[in-house]
């Protein structure tokens, strides 16, 4: 959530509710249910192979431990039931951008 980051990185700025603006998107869709028939979970992750695969499925199925999933699966942020907490998305900051990060109180 937008507003999340901003109290992770600024949590003493000012933030105001404008609404939705022309052409926003309200959820960002990063599976389609059509994807879903070339979709597989592999645990941490989902993978959206291409339709026509050079490699043997069942051979990649097993090296990446994947499971296929179920037809008409969808995954976007307005089904999204596991949100980062502020301390988490600073956490992340510190571990993938920067280490010194810090928040000033």
């Amino acid at each position: 959530k937008i507003l999340d980051i901003a109290r992770a990185v600024a949590p003493n700025c000012r933030t105001d509710m404008i609404g939705i603006r022309a052409g926003e998107k309200i959820h960002e869709e990063m599976i389609t249910e059509t994807d879903s028939l070339n979709t597989f979970d592999c645990g941490k992750y989902y993978v959206i192979n291409p339709t026509v695969p050079i490699w043997k499925e069942s051979d990649w199925i097993t090296h990446f431990k994947a499971k296929r999933v179920e037809p008409g699966f969808k995954y976007n942020s307005g089904a999204n039931n596991e949100w980062l907490t502020v301390e988490e998305i600073r956490n992340l900051i510190k571990q993938h951008v920067d280490p010194t990060f810090a928040v000033s109180p």
